[in-house]
C-alpha cells in the first residue's frame, strides 16, 4: 500500500531533522556569520552543486538576491550551474571537472566565500571548485551528508562544514534546504534586527 510509505517518507524526514537540530545549528550559525562577513565586508557567494544540488544553489541564489521573508536589498551572489555556455565552453576543453574551479578562478577574489553542495562530498568538480577557492584567498562553505567526503577532509580550519548525517539522498537534500533557508532567516537578523510584530 503506498499510503504507509509516503506517511514514512515524511516521518522519516521530520525524524532526521528533530534529532539533530542542536547539533547542525552551530555550524549553520558559523556559515551565517562566514557569509555576513563576506557581503558585509564587500564580497560575493559564489555557490554550486550537481543535479539537485545545483538547483538548491540556484534556489539559495534566488533567496539572497530576491529574499526570503522580508524586504531587503538585493545580496550579491550566483550560481555557477546557472550558465549552460560557460559550463559548456569550459567541458569542451576536455575538463568537465574544471567546470566549477574555472569560473572560481575567473571570477573570485580574496573576501569572497563559495558555498557548496553535495551529497556525499566526493565530485571531483566540486573538490577542484573548493581547491580554486582556497588558492583565491576565499572561505569554503560546504553542505554535505554521508560524513562530508573528500570534500569535508580538505576544508580549512576558516571554512564552514555542515554535514547531514545521513545516508540517504532525498533525506540529506531536504536537510540542506532547510539549512538554506535557516542561512537566509540568520542573515536578514544580522542585517535587519528582530521583525517587529504588526500586531
Amino acid at each position: 500500500m503506498p499510503e504507509p510509505r509516503t506517511s514514512q517518507q515524511f516521518i522519516d524526514s521530520a525524524d532526521l531533522k528533530y534529532q539533530w537540530a542542536q547539533t547542525l545549528a552551530r555550524p549553520i550559525d558559523e556559515a551565517t556569520q562566514a557569509l555576513l562577513a563576506c557581503i558585509t565586508g564587500g564580497g560575493k557567494l559564489m555557490v554550486c552543486g550537481n543535479g539537485a544540488s545545483g538547483a538548491l544553489a540556484q534556489y539559495l541564489v534566488a533567496l539572497l538576491v530576491g529574499g526570503l521573508e522580508r524586504a531587503r536589498p538585493e545580496l550579491p551572489a550566483l550560481a555557477l550551474g546557472a550558465d549552460a555556455a560557460t559550463l559548456t565552453a569550459v567541458a569542451r576543453r576536455g575538463e568537465y571537472a574544471d567546470v566549477f574551479a574555472a569560473q572560481v578562478r575567473a571570477l573570485g577574489n580574496p573576501g569572497d566565500a563559495l558555498l557548496l553542495l553535495s551529497t556525499n562530498g566526493n565530485t571531483v568538480n566540486l573538490v577542484r571548485a573548493a581547491q580554486a577557492a582556497h588558492e583565491r584567498d576565499m572561505c569554503v562553505i560546504a553542505l554535505s551528508g554521508r560524513g562530508g567526503g573528500e570534500l569535508g577532509r580538505m576544508l580549512r580550519d576558516t571554512d564552514v562544514h555542515v554535514c547531514v548525517p545521513h545516508e540517504r539522498t532525498p533525506r540529506i537534500h531536504e536537510a540542506h534546504q532547510l539549512v538554506l533557508h535557516c542561512l537566509c532567516d540568520g542573515l536578514d537578523l544580522q542585517l535587519l534586527g528582530h521583525e517587529e510584530s504588526s500586531e
